[in-house]
């Protein structure tokens, strides 16, 4: 990794070269690099963990002043409990992974002595633009590395004493490495984002990481792909029959685990049979948590009836932008789903999806059921990129899928969807092999014939 004034062009250039030299390179140089960044991580930690200090205390005052969310806040601190461990796990996690690059995936003898093969091959070069989160640095640079790709990263000003700090272990770690040096660059110059996004030759695919004016400003400002996600407006809908002791356990962590983080939800629908038998208890221990809860009418009465003077207090009135609003604070939409009368549950069912749907960034959303039928259902109708069955939003996360890391989380409908590990950044490439054919050998009345037989793959 470098640390890179240079200008915009010189960076791309240099990425593009260097990606070349790290597709080829054997996966256990590309293996051999993540050990040597872990260890030069570890060994780096007091002075890493004193910048991040640094950036922290400028970033609390700019907080204080109304100049930084306490979102952006909460994603800066590398000390909060676990946040630094998972950093270096999840790099030792990645390495050991299956090397993603030269799979062959389909296989189809077209003629004697004339095969076609399906290979996976990295993208290229990525840009990931991001704001806070200092860890990113890490976690790219490891599935980079591991996928074959070159990358370039432009943080944000909230963290430039960790990214500086990040950067400068990394840097020194891949020196003893065959992984070239420009193949991970931090670029330090200001204002140089705009003309980045104009190096589409260079340039393969763009990952911003941040708020929504980032990832939108991204968006309308480049001709090359994007890949990344907006808002994490994410939804639990609780249907009837829902076990209630599971949905207590799982709205609290899906709320209050981490409100800052995308997957966290923010609207909660139920099935208007549940707000006497499973709301009550839900909300209880919400608002005891510090949580405010934005209610429907139809909620609101059905807690007033139910909660104790103390917390009826404390409900509020849900107005429609509730429903799609990412709070990324312990703030709750609640909604409920009123079918007509005598419908079946497959109405209800409907609505909420509906909801879903329209209301919905296509981040995560779940159901909480008894019904694995209703489930299923659910999980086909709701186009979002994650889509859970009795679980927490929030374990939509490439650590806890296994992916060791992530890049980000996908809402788009290419290639990645949902959190992006290894496999979301390798693309594939066709080769073919022959003995001297020609494409005029084959076709009409006397030409030779295709075999097209799908061969196994060794």
């Amino acid at each position: 990794m470098s640390l890179t004034d240079s200008s915009p062009a010189r960076i791309a250039n240099a990425a593009s070269v260097s990606s070349r030299n790290l597709a080829i390179l054997p996966r256990a140089d590309r293996n051999d690099a993540l050990d040597a960044i872990h260890q030069s991580l570890l060994q780096a930690k007091e002075s890493i963990l004193i910048a991040n200090a640094r950036d922290l205390s400028l970033a609390t005052k700019a907080a204080e002043d109304g100049q930084l969310s306490q979102s952006v806040l909460k994603r800066l601190d590398l000390g909060r409990p676990g946040k630094w461990e998972d950093m270096l796990q999840g790099i030792l996690d990645v390495r050991d992974l299956e090397d993603p690059l030269g799979k062959v995936t389909l296989k189809t003898l077209l003629d004697d002595g004339l095969i076609l093969e399906r290979i996976t091959c990295p993208i290229g070069v990525l840009l990931i633009i991001f704001e806070a989160r200092p860890e990113v640095i890490a976690n790219i640079a490891a599935l980079a590395i591991k996928s074959g790709n070159a990358a370039i990263l432009k943080g944000g000003k909230e963290s430039t004493a960790s990214f500086h700090a990040i950067s400068s272990a990394i840097s020194a770690a891949l020196t003893t490495t065959a992984v070239p040096n420009a193949a991970i660059q931090l670029v330090t110059t200001r204002d140089v984002i705009a003309s980045l996004l104009e190096c589409d030759k260079q340039i393969d695919l763009v990952i911003p990481r941040g708020s929504n004016e980032l990832v939108r400003y991204v968006k309308a400002s480049t001709r090359i792909p994007v890949l990344g996600h907006a808002d994490g407006l994410c939804h639990i809908y609780i249907h009837a029959d829902a076990d209630p002791e599971s949905c207590v356990r799982i709205l609290l962590d899906s709320k209050l685990g981490y409100p800052a983080a995308c997957n966290s939800v923010e609207t909660l629908l139920i099935h208007q049979e549940a707000l006497k038998s499973h709301l009550p208890t839900i909300a209880s221990q919400l608002l005891e948590k510090g949580c405010s809860l934005r209610c429907d009418s139809a909620s609101k009465d059905s807690l007033l009836s139910s909660l104790p003077a103390d917390k009826s207090a404390l409900l509020q009135d849900a107005v429609e932008e509730d429903y799609d609003t990412e709070f990324l604070s312990p703030i709750l939409a609640i909604k409920t789903v009123t079918a007509p009368d005598n419908a079946d549950d497959g109405m209800a069912l409907s609505l909420a999806v509906a909801h879903i749907n329209a209301h919905s960034s296509h981040h995560t959303d779940a159901i909480l059921t008894s019904s694995a039928s209703v489930a299923r259902q659910f999980q086909a109708s709701v186009d979002s990129a994650c889509v859970f069955w009795n679980t927490s939003t929030r374990m939509a996360d490439g650590m806890r899928f296994g992916f060791g890391t992530e890049v980000g989380i996908s809402t788009n409908k290419i290639h990645a969807r949902g959190p992006v590990g290894l496999e979301g950044l390798c693309i594939y490439k066709y080769a073919v092999s022959g003995c001297g054919q020609v494409a005029t050998d084959y076709g009409g009345s006397t030409g030779k014939k295709w075999k097209h037989e799908r061969l196994g793959i060794d």
